[in-house]
């Protein structure tokens, strides 16, 4: 079987790069970016002032004056004033003036300022300069970054009006399973409610990905073939949990290689998730068969669906997170091992990966309150309190 490592590396071998499509700035909330953004110009584009105040000329203070006439008050965004004589003022920073001097530090009277007794003022103080934050023609924005509100904001101040993003996939979430009924449904004695797909949507909606359809495929070949058939034509990546494993009614490997779609791998040497099966169709479409036990298909989705789908998009890796185990635990089987865990911090601001065991693959309720998980290696072996791993947030 494969290493989680060697995994990795065969779904970014066969994963498509998704193409660019010029956007609105407007709707790239979200979105990762595709080109590099440089500065229009200088930033801040001219000398402004740092707070509210009047603008002086610090050569005149120097000279012993102490008491300015207001020559004017400047509003942001009109045309720039020039001081008529250095024994003026004006009211924000226009072209004579080096310096700013806090309003409350002044007494103004008659149309005058006059500067309190504790007052000194120095050339350029409360000042910002044209060109302190960036000049015109920096880098400021890479290709693989995600487009928060701050990107947002420094795209818009580069003049971007439109910008070149990656393309949203399309993605289906596909439940099997005849034991499967809905929240609303009535359910039986043998039923079980159907909450793996809500838990990967929701995943997959809060990491950014808005185009995910739903379906739920019965336990029968015919079903299966007709609606993978559709969804292959229609969607970029087919996420799928259940029937992946080496039960009677787990088909999905069979007929998706009735469609034509070649097995990549299947199974990794890790618990909870082993059955994990990863291929791709004539079309270029990628399929993930998630195990269907509720923790292994959230460890999975996050572990592998995730970092794929982000690579998809052009997006610069994540940076691994390093946590320190908060209690020692053993790994008994020679598979790697992820555990889920709650973070907490210790009375000098360490924090610490508290391991909270599920009770099997099938106890997703262990997981409420939990952060995410750390990858243990293979055992047999004891990882102690402080033994540093890495940890997958859940978001």
């Amino acid at each position: 079987m494969l290493t989680p490592a060697e995994a990795d590396q065969l779904i970014g071998q066969h994963l498509q790069c998704l193409p660019i499509e010029s956007l609105p700035l407007a709707q790239c909330a979200g979105a990762v970016l595709r080109e590099n953004i440089y500065a229009e110009r200088d930033q801040p584009p001219y000398d402004r002032v740092a707070m509210d105040g009047v603008a002086l000329d610090s050569q005149a203070v120097s000279a012993g004056g102490r008491s300015f006439r207001i020559q004017a008050t400047q509003a942001a965004g009109d045309a720039p004033l020039t001081l008529a004589a250095p024994a003026d003022c004006i009211e924000v920073l226009p072209s004579g003036c080096d310096s700013v001097v806090p309003i409350e530090k002044l007494a103004i009277e008659g149309g005058h300022a006059a500067l309190t007794a504790d007052v000194r003022v120095e050339p350029w103080q409360n000042v910002h300069r044209r060109g302190s934050d960036t000049r015109q023609g920096t880098l400021l924005l890479s290709a693989g970054q995600r487009l928060r509100a701050p990107e947002i904001a420094i795209a818009a101040s580069a003049g971007m009006a439109r910008i070149r993003v990656a393309s949203q996939p399309m993605l289906a979430v596909i439940s099997t399973g005849n034991e499967l009924v809905e929240p609303d449904q009535p359910v039986l004695a043998h039923q079980v409610r159907r909450s793996n797909a809500y838990a990967i949507v929701s995943a997959l909606r809060e990491h950014g990905f808005q185009r995910v359809a739903d379906d739920h495929i019965r336990d029968d070949a015919g079903a299966l073939r007709e609606r993978l058939r559709f969804h292959l034509e229609t969607h970029d990546v087919l996420v799928l949990s259940g029937g992946v494993s080496m039960g009677r009614f787990d088909l999905v490997p069979q007929v998706l290689g009735e469609l034509g779609v070649r097995t990549i791998f299947h199974k990794v040497a890790q618990r909870p998730g082993k059955p994990l099966w990863f291929g791709v169709a004539p079309s270029g479409a990628a399929v993930f068969g998630l195990p269907g036990n509720p923790v292994s298909t959230l460890v999975c989705l996050t572990r592998y669906v995730l970092p794929a789908l982000r690579g998809s998009l052009g997006q610069s890796p994540q940076r691994p997170q390093r946590v320190a185990l908060g209690a020692s635990i053993t790994v008994a089987p020679p598979l790697t091992h992820f555990v889920p865990v709650r973070l907490e911090q210790d009375d000098w601001g360490r924090e610490w990966a508290v391991p909270a065991p599920t009770n099997g693959s099938g106890d997703f309720t262990a997981l409420a309150g939990t952060e995410g998980f750390v990858e243990l290696p293979p055992g047999p072996n004891t990882y102690a309190r402080g033994f540093v791993t890495r940890l997958y947030r859940w978001s």
